[in-house]
């Protein structure tokens, strides 16, 4: 992939899905800052996470880490005050009655691009990337191609800015996200996004499986655990 001159931030959680990302920027823009969001998070394990990974992945790919800047964690726990979910309380992960999962954090994402965007006015950088996926779909409407487009209309308004929304996974499921990394790293970059990123919704950096640590058993393990397999099973 050629470079482009622009500055990239990528919110990055410190899961598999923003560390893709993170590499995916890295491999085209000429600077790269990283935003993450304290949410009052069940799993702020992945908050942890997010500097060994950068860390990691600096060392591993020096022409990269030299574009590699800044970090910023931004405090977002406003959405923890406006009502349980079971990202950020002890409930049950399950199925609404409106249709949608008990994991849903209304208005997450939208606040996240909207903070992010007020950010990347600040550090110039013209480009936000985030992790979001329709295609393994978890129910979040925030996660659509349609809602991303929306919000990066109302920053160009708001921002008075050009500012661009882009989202690499969008159209490709788990399987393609564990191929995406060992096409831009190889088996190096495989190797930290299982090692040094977290997914489990429940936190659990106990249980060591060959796709990374996890429960094994929440939705977003078994999105992880089943894109491994499908992937292992295509190479």
């Amino acid at each position: 992939m050629s470079e482009t001159p622009e500055t990239a931030l990528v919110l990055f959680s410190g899961g598999q899905d923003s560390a893709t990302c993170l590499a995916s920027a890295l491999s085209r823009y000429a600077r790269v800052e990283t935003v993450g969001f304290d949410y009052g998070q069940r799993h702020r394990v992945e908050l942890a996470c997010r500097d060994t990974f950068r860390a990691n992945l600096a060392a591993a790919f020096p022409a990269w880490g030299a574009r590699l800047g800044p970090d910023h964690l931004l405090d977002a726990r406003v959405l923890k005050s406006l009502g349980e979910t079971a990202m950020t309380e002890d409930i049950a992960i399950d199925m609404q009655a409106n249709g949608l999962p008990t994991t849903f954090v209304p208005g997450r994402n939208l606040l996240f691009f909207t903070l992010a965007g007020a950010l990347a006015m600040r550090r110039g950088a013209s480009v936000l990337v985030g992790g979001m996926c329709e295609t393994d779909f978890s129910g979040y409407p925030d996660c659509r191609a349609v809602t991303l487009k929306a919000q990066e209309r109302t920053l160009q308004l708001g921002l008075e800015s050009e500012i661009e929304i882009e989202a690499p996974l969008m159209y490709i499921d788990k399987a393609g996200t564990w191929a995406l990394a060992e096409s831009l790293g190889g088996q190096v970059l495989v190797d930290l996004v299982t090692e040094d990123t977290h997914t489990c919704y429940l936190g659990d950096r106990t249980h060591r499986h060959p796709w990374g640590y996890g429960c094994g058993t929440c939705p977003a393990c078994e999105l992880r655990s089943n894109g491994w397999t499908r992937w292992q099973a295509a190479r």
